[in-house]
């Protein structure tokens, strides 16, 4: 089999992920730079989070997993409270989602790229930011830690409030 020049392999892999879906684009996109497929539990995190039922994002962690949101400054611990922020989240932000961009693993250890994005409910405007997330994993692949890294500062200048803004309710 004839190996393809670097260039041709960059460009026929840009090609597929500007033409495919989040999950098939960040599989690409792992394949290109590792030689091999990002984890499952990646997908299952992305489709969690860009789905309506809360208990499908606590049900990827471990009975006493642990979500870290860096951008509000907030921790959940168990499944019932991560399901608890996601449907919180759902309450708050319209067509909440992740488009995962690259996954890069070590060991235990994932970090996701993504942009984060959505419309606050009452902002004039939608945001689109960039988010990092460290997951953490046990061997049977379940989410033991989850931090996600954005800037609450960009959500809100991009969602045209101030940046004192609070949910309703608080």
């Amino acid at each position: 089999m004839s190996r393809l020049p670097r260039a041709m392999t960059t460009l026929i892999a840009a090609a597929a992920l500007s033409a495919a879906p989040a999950t098939t684009a960040f599989a690409a996109q792992d394949a290109h730079d590792a030689g091999r497929r990002p984890p499952r539990i990646v997908a299952d995190w992305a489709c969690a989070w860009n789905g309506t039922d809360p208990r499908a994002l606590g049900a990827l962690f471990t009975a006493d997993g642990v979500y870290t949101d860096l951008g509000v400054g907030v921790t959940f611990h168990g499944r019932r409270e991560i399901a608890g922020w996601k449907a919180r989240a759902d309450s708050l932000i319209d067509n909440v989602h992740v488009t995962v961009r690259a996954t890069h693993r070590n060991g235990g250890r994932i970090t996701v790229e993504t942009v984060y994005a959505g419309r606050l409910k009452g902002a004039p405007k939608a945001f689109a930011v960039p988010m990092t997330t460290l997951l953490d994993v046990d061997r049977r692949g379940r989410i033991t830690s989850d931090q996600d890294h954005y800037s609450l500062a960009d959500v809100l200048t991009q969602s045209g409030l101030p940046a004192d803004w609070t949910p309703p309710g608080h």
